[in-house]
């Protein structure tokens, strides 16, 4: 079982949280207003799921998903995810980020700002390219003629294995894209944000997919019964 640590309970946030406890691990959440205003959510969520400090879910997680605001990636607590394996996903929009130079003419990317912040943390850029509502809908078992593939990209190979591992036990393939520097490949206006997983583009532009939750009740249950058998 591995535990999961959130800093960002959004709609990605609490959308992969929702996997991985159908996937039978654990999950700790934290946004930035603190564990209290989490109450409702986590009640929801059920068990093997807590609400915490931004640090004490960094420090609880085998793998901590940082799911913020990219203006705010400085506050990401650094010290405590030393060693960590950290999916970043994040994205840049200027009008709510304001402008940042080095993106805009294109010298790094999202995930290696990220990454030059936590650098003693093994950054994996994932989940940034796909809507929250198709996220929960499209998991399936391994081997499925159906199954999607979620992009990765990152410079440690061992945290991308661990990535890819943890994605499929959630139901989903991976496909590498290589080191950080091309994770730029799913970012914001590129062929592959977002409107890959729609049948119809027009469908994406109105986010007309819904959340599967009788799909993910399914999965938990057989989870639960392969459990204890």
């Amino acid at each position: 079982m591995t535990t999961w640590g959130f800093i960002g309970s959004g709609n990605i946030g609490s959308t992969v949280a929702r996997l991985a406890l159908a996937a039978e691990h654990e999950v700790v959440m934290s946004n930035s207003r603190g564990p209290e205003t989490l109450t409702d959510l986590v009640a929801e969520l059920g068990p093997g799921a807590r609400a915490a400090t931004a640090a004490e879910a960094a420090t609880a997680g085998d793998v901590v998903v940082v799911t913020i605001p990219l203006k705010n990636y400085r506050d990401i607590p650094a010290d405590v995810l030393a060693g960590k394996v950290v999916i970043d996903t994040l994205n840049y929009y200027p009008q709510r980020d304001g402008q940042l130079a080095e993106l805009d003419d294109e010298s790094t990317t999202t995930s290696e700002l990220v990454q030059a912040h936590l650098a003693q943390s093994k950054v994996v850029k994932g989940f940034n390219n796909i809507f929250f509502g198709h996220l929960a809908s499209l998991p399936r078992p391994s081997g499925s003629p159906d199954r999607s593939a979620l992009a990765i990209a990152g410079d440690d190979a061992d945290a991308k294995a661990t990535v890819t591992r943890l994605f499929d036990e959630i139901g989903y393939d991976t496909l590498d894209l290589g080191p950080l520097a091309e994770g730029w490949r799913t970012q914001r206006d590129t062929a592959a944000y977002g409107v890959m997983y729609a049948a119809d583009p027009a469908d994406w532009s109105k986010g007309a997919v819904s959340v599967d939750a009788a799909a993910l009740a399914d999965r938990a249950a057989a989870a639960k019964r392969y459990r204890d058998s």
